[in-house]
């Protein structure tokens, strides 16, 4: 386990918080909120978001902008991939029937000691072993 999070911030959360206020300044502020917590991430996520922002949104980023970005969030704590990851990944997408990607991320989540996962992606509420996806928006 990683220490230093109480939270974990999913790949959408974070493109609200970067190219979201033009398209919805509600989801923005929350999401830019989010930014103020404990937080942590993963590599998934980070490239993930790379990808995302330069091509999505209402304004999306550039390259560098990104980039930026990425760096400045790589300094939270962060969960590199590794081949332990991506086999627990692959036991939680099994075990909740959800999808690899999803099932990594909290696994990233729960290595990190991170009890609450911010998403869009996944069930509001959803126990994940010891990590509980929480819908910010709702």
């Amino acid at each position: 386990m990683i220490a230093g999070a109480d939270v974990f911030l999913d790949t959408n959360i974070l493109l609200h918080a970067a190219n979201g206020q033009a398209a919805d300044r509600e989801k923005w502020q929350v999401a830019h909120g989010l930014l103020t917590t404990q937080f942590g991430t993963s590599a998934q996520v980070l490239a993930e978001f790379y990808a995302n922002a330069i091509s999505k949104g209402c304004r999306p980023l550039s390259p560098d902008e990104a980039r930026r970005w990425v760096s400045l969030l790589a300094r939270k704590p962060f969960v590199a991939a590794d081949e332990q990851l991506v086999l627990a990944g692959i036991a939680v997408s099994q075990r909740f029937e959800i999808s690899y990607w999803d099932g990594a991320v909290i696994a990233a989540a729960e290595r990190l000691g991170a009890a609450t996962l911010y998403t869009e992606g996944l069930s509001h509420g959803q126990a994940y072993g010891p990590v509980t996806v929480v819908n910010p928006f709702l």
